[in-house]
């Protein structure tokens, strides 16, 4: 078979509001994750230096900050940031309901 879905709510969330879908979609290099979140959400800032991924960040609904190397973007709705893999990043979302697509690979 050419392809493989899933309904990203069907995935087990790892973490509060993130849905990893990389092994639900088989998917060899490429990682994709749906977070839903409220106002006072937090990740924690990472980078991906030594796998090399870079990602681009989409928000899909609501209110979203990305600081990239301590510049603070801010999102709406529609808004895409992609972000180098050495580049430190830390997400944190301003409104109740927000949903944001996450993809990335080396």
């Amino acid at each position: 078979m050419g392809y493989d879905a899933t309904a990203y709510d069907d995935v087990e969330p790892r973490a509060p509001g993130m849905h990893f879908l990389r092994d639900a979609l088989d998917c060899e290099r490429l990682g994709v994750t749906v977070v839903e979140a409220d106002d006072g959400w937090e990740g924690m800032e990472h980078e991906h230096a030594e796998d090399g991924q870079e990602e681009v960040y989409v928000l899909i609904h609501g209110e979203a900050t990305l600081t990239v190397d301590g510049d603070a973007v801010e999102l709406g709705p529609g808004d895409a940031v992609r972000v180098d893999a050495d580049s430190t990043r830390d997400l944190t979302f301003e409104a109740d309901g927000s949903k944001m697509v996450i993809a990335g690979a080396p």
